[in-house]
Parts: structure tokens; C-alpha cells; sequence
């Protein structure tokens, strides 16, 4: 299993990893490659699940089934996205980079491309939307893999001291797909009246995927392992050690495990419900102009290129924990005054889609920025891609998943728009809780065996015992 590798005592750690090391043509291909084909493409059906797909795929349905729908099959692809890390003992042992990134981006990009050449459903029926989920499952076994891939990788090349804002740029290449997919939705509702958005242009951001599909390959074609995890084997290989307890039942009993599945759970949590049920519940509930948004989104976007990279480095001078912390306790506060200003149509567009960039900046993109390095510096080198991918879609597959098909539901039972706000906070909550009791570890030596929330684990053979998790 990827990283599940058991080591007694190395004592590499990636602060040795020289500056021309990291600077070098690959590592820079690590960075700009990110994940941002797969996060393109679940960004274009964010969009079109959320304004679009109501009229293509379930036109029969009233318009709050249709977005429940929508939601659901939005939320299909994150049933498929645990089944990767699941099931990567086998077919990722051997070589991170060519099977859990490579092979993913493939599969993602292709997936996109295809429901760009979907029919619809006055084409051909019932068949349409089931063909839609199943390009939308194969889309989520990709993604599975693709991003603790590319966390584990970045955070592994990065040297003490930096690994928060070079770990930043996972988010960046969230930040990028998610920014290319809203800003050619914008321009398709912008230049295209609604009967020609129905009839071809919601086939535009699909099909553009291929380009963004291509690109990602070939930054990945020649990617090697990590300087951690090569030599982390290099210690195995000279002192062979009994394998340790890597079994899905340890894992569960892992403090680690859980304290990561909750920061995720708060942080994907928020972005299925402003990402991807909000944008289609203001739309198809409330009747705003799709613009509203759809430029709120993207120009959020484009502020997370200094937002991202500046909570990376601060957390790199005070800490994980402390910006966890806050950004939480920030989105609790400010669940219900900007979704009061969101839903209520007195107030000018700009003000509206100010409220959007505020909450979606503090509640979704902030948290996404520490999520990768939090993650990464808090399992061990033995199994730190395996629980670190299981973890995020765990909590993903409930928060995003499900999150807005409740949400959906929720607001339909009660005519209000109050669910949204209840379930923000209860996201937050979940975030800053897990925030509250998890270790420090910024700068935890990553190729230390231990998770790093386990108190104290004995070495035998060494004859020495260990501590991780303190406070650093």
C-alpha cells in the first residue's frame, strides 16, 4: 500500500532537500501540475449540476426536485471517490506518482470530455441522467487518488520552514481548475441566450476539458518519487523490520484519522453547500440571473491566488493549528450574516456577490489552503497517502456527497433558506472542534513512522522510544 511502509529509524527529513533539489524541472512540474485537470472538470459540473443540468437532465422534475437531482448526481461522483484509496494497497504500490496521478488525470479528463457529448434528455430518456452518474462515478474513482497524490508529493518535496506555502499550491491547483471552469460558464452565459445555452453551449465547458486533460499528462510523464519516501525505503531496505499494523482496523482506532476526517468534513462541508448547492439554489429557487453566482465564484477565485498563499506562509510562522482555529470560528460568525444578505434580492447584485466572495474566501478557501500540509504532517510515512486520502473523502463523501441533496431537501420541507445557514455552522463547528484537539505539527519530521497524534510508540529493536504529536 502507498506509504504504508514500515520504518524503524530514519533519520531523513525533508529539510536536508537542497534548494537546487527543489527548484529542479520536475519539482516544478509536481507544483504546476497540482490536480487542476480533475478539479477542471468537477468545477464544470459543479456549475452545470447547480444551473443548468435541471433543464438538460431533468426537465419533467419541479424545480425543487430538479435541483435535489442535480445535487445527487453531483454528489455520486464522491460515493466513487473513496473506493480509490480503498483499494490502493495493490495497484499504487511501486510508483505514487505514475498511478495515483497519472492514471487519475487520465481518467478524470476523459470522463469530463465525454458529458460534454452526452444526449440529453429529450433525446433519449431516462438514459441520459444514468449515463450522466455513471461518467460522474468513474470521474470520482479518479479524483480519489489524484489529490492526496499530489499533497503527499508536494509536502514531501518541501523543506522545513516553506511546506505550508509550497503545500499552498494543491489549493492553487483547486484554485485554478475551479477559476477556469467558472470563468467559461460565464462567458456561455454571458454570450449565449438561454435557448442556445440549452441546445449546445452547456457542452463547451466539457469539451474544453480535453485541453486542460493533455496539458496535466504531460506535466506528469517523467514525475519520481518523493526524496521522503525514497528514502524512507532506502532505511527499510538496510534494516528490514516486521511490517507493521497497516489493517483498515487500525486505522479506525487512530486519533489521527479521525481528527483529519473532521477538519475535512468542515472544509468540504462549506464548499458543497456555497460552491455547489448555493449557486443553484439562488438560480433555480429564488430566480436570480445566473451571472450573480457564477462572477462571485470566479472572482473569489481569483482573490484565492493571494488568499491561499498567504495562509500557507503565515502558517508556516505561527503554526496549523491557530489559522484552523480562527478561519472556523470566522465562518460561525459569519454564516448568517452573509447568507441574509445572499437570499434577500433588496440588496444590489455587487453587494450579493460580495457576501459570496466573503464567506466563500473564509469558510472554503482558507481552510483548503492548510488542509494538504495539515494532513500531510499528521500521519506517518508508513501509511500517510493511504489515511490521508481515506480521511479527506470519508469526510468529503458525507459533508459534499449527501451535504447539499440534504440541504435541498431541507430548504423544500421548510421554504427557507435557515438550512443552509444551520448546516454552515454545523460544518464549522465540526472544523474548529477537530482543530481544537488535533497536535501541532508544522515542521514534524515526515519521515517519522508514527501518526502524529499517537502519544508514544516504543521501538524494540532500536531500544529507544519515541514521542509525536507535541507541540513544536
Amino acid at each position: 500500500m502507498v506509504r504504508i511502509l514500515p520504518c524503524r529509524d530514519s533519520h531523513y527529513d525533508s529539510s536536508t532537500t537542497s534548494k537546487n533539489d527543489f527548484r529542479s524541472g520536475e519539482s516544478c512540474r509536481i507544483r504546476l501540475a497540482g490536480y487542476r485537470a480533475g478539479v477542471y472538470g468537477f468545477s464544470a459540473l459543479l456549475a452545470g449540476a447547480a444551473l443548468v443540468f435541471h433543464e438538460i437532465f431533468f426537465p419533467e422534475q419541479s424545480a425543487a426536485m430538479a435541483l435535489i437531482l442535480a445535487m445527487g448526481t453531483y454528489g455520486a461522483g464522491y460515493i466513487a471517490r473513496i473506493v480509490a484509496p480503498l483499494s490502493s494497497a495493490e495497484w499504487a504500490t511501486g510508483s505514487v506518482v505514475k498511478r495515483c496521478c497519472l492514471l487519475p488525470s487520465t481518467m478524470m479528463g476523459i470522463c469530463t470530455t465525454l458529458i460534454g457529448v452526452l444526449p440529453t434528455y429529450g433525446q433519449i430518456g431516462i438514459f441520459a441522467p444514468v449515463l450522466l452518474v455513471t461518467l460522474r462515478i468513474i470521474q470520482g474513482l479518479g479524483a480519489g487518488a489524484e489529490i492526496s497524490g499530489a499533497g503527499t508529493m508536494l509536502a514531501e518535496y518541501a523543506p522545513k520552514g516553506k511546506r505550508g506555502i509550497i503545500s499552498s499550491l494543491v489549493a492553487m491547483g483547486t484554485n485554478c481548475g475551479t477559476l477556469s471552469a467558472t470563468a467559461i460558464w460565464a462567458v456561455m452565459f454571458f454570450a449565449l441566450d438561454r435557448e442556445e445555452l440549452v441546445a449546445w453551449g452547456w457542452r463547451v465547458p466539457f469539451l474544453a476539458s480535453v485541453v486542460v486533460m493533455i496539458f496535466a499528462i504531460w506535466l506528469r510523464m517523467n514525475l519520481k518519487e518523493s526524496p521522503v519516501f525514497e528514502k524512507v525505503n532506502d532505511a527499510e531496505a538496510a534494516v528490514p523490520v516486521a511490517k507493521p499494523d497497516t489493517s483498515l482496523g487500525a486505522m479506525v482506532k487512530s486519533k489521527s484519522f479521525w481528527l483529519a476526517t473532521g477538519l475535512r468534513f468542515g472544509q468540504a462541508g462549506n464548499s458543497g453547500l456555497i460552491q455547489t448547492f448555493l449557486a443553484g439554489y439562488l438560480v433555480q429557487t429564488l430566480l436570480f440571473d445566473k451571472a450573480i453566482p457564477t462572477d462571485a465564484l470566479m472572482i473569489s477565485s481569483i482573490l484565492g491566488f493571494i488568499s491561499i498563499p498567504l495562509l500557507g506562509w503565515l502558517s508556516d510562522k505561527v503554526g496549523r493549528r491557530l489559522p484552523y482555529i480562527l478561519l472556523n470560528i470566522s465562518a460561525i460568525i459569519l454564516a448568517y450574516p452573509m447568507l441574509s444578505i445572499i437570499v434577500d434580492k433588496s440588496y444590489a447584485p455587487g453587494v450579493i456577490m460580495l457576501s459570496i466572495i466573503v464567506i466563500h474566501n473564509f469558510a472554503v478557501l482558507g481552510l483548503f489552503a492548510l488542509e494538504n500540509i495539515t494532513m500531510a504532517e499528521m500521519f506517518g510515512s508508513r501509511n500517510r497517502f493511504t489515511r490521508m486520502a481515506i480521511s479527506k473523502e470519508a469526510g468529503g463523501l458525507v459533508a459534499v456527497g449527501f451535504g447539499p441533496v440534504l440541504a435541498g431537501i431541507f430548504c423544500n420541507m421548510t421554504g427557507s433558506w435557515w438550512p443552509i445557514v444551520a448546516m454552515l455552522i454545523a460544518y464549522s463547528v465540526i472544523g474548529l472542534v477537530s482543530a481544537i484537539f488535533m497536535p501541532e505539527v508544522r515542521d514534524r519530521d515526515l519521515s517519522a513512522a508514527q501518526d502524529a497524534a499517537e502519544p508514544q510508540v516504543l521501538d524494540n529493536k532500536a531500544g529507544e522510544s519515541r514521542k509525536y504529536g507535541a507541540l513544536l
